[in-house]
C-alpha cells in the first residue's frame, strides 16, 4: 500500500482528474478520497457544556498504598 497526497480541483460537473506516478501499476486498486474543504471537522462534544468537576474527597489521594496497604495486595 502506498500513500500519495495531492491537490486536486473540481469541476463544475464535479469531476477530478488524477495524474499518478508512473511506478503505479496498471490494473484495479483500491482509492480512498478524503476531502477536506477547509471547514474543521466537528467535534463529538460541541453542543455540550463544560462541567466543574473535583474529587470527591479532596484529601484521597488514589495511591497504591492508600488503596490496597502495606502487603502490596
Amino acid at each position: 500500500m502506498r500513500t500519495i497526497e495531492t491537490r486536486a480541483v473540481v469541476t463544475a460537473d464535479h469531476t477530478i482528474t488524477l495524474t499518478l506516478p508512473e511506478d503505479i501499476p496498471p490494473g484495479e486498486c483500491r482509492v480512498v478520497l478524503v476531502i477536506e474543504n477547509g471547514k474543521p471537522p466537528v467535534s463529538l462534544w460541541a453542543g455540550w457544556e463544560p462541567h466543574d468537576v473535583e474529587l470527591v474527597d479532596p484529601d484521597n489521594t488514589f495511591r497504591r498504598e492508600d488503596t490496597y496497604g502495606d502487603d502490596g495486595r
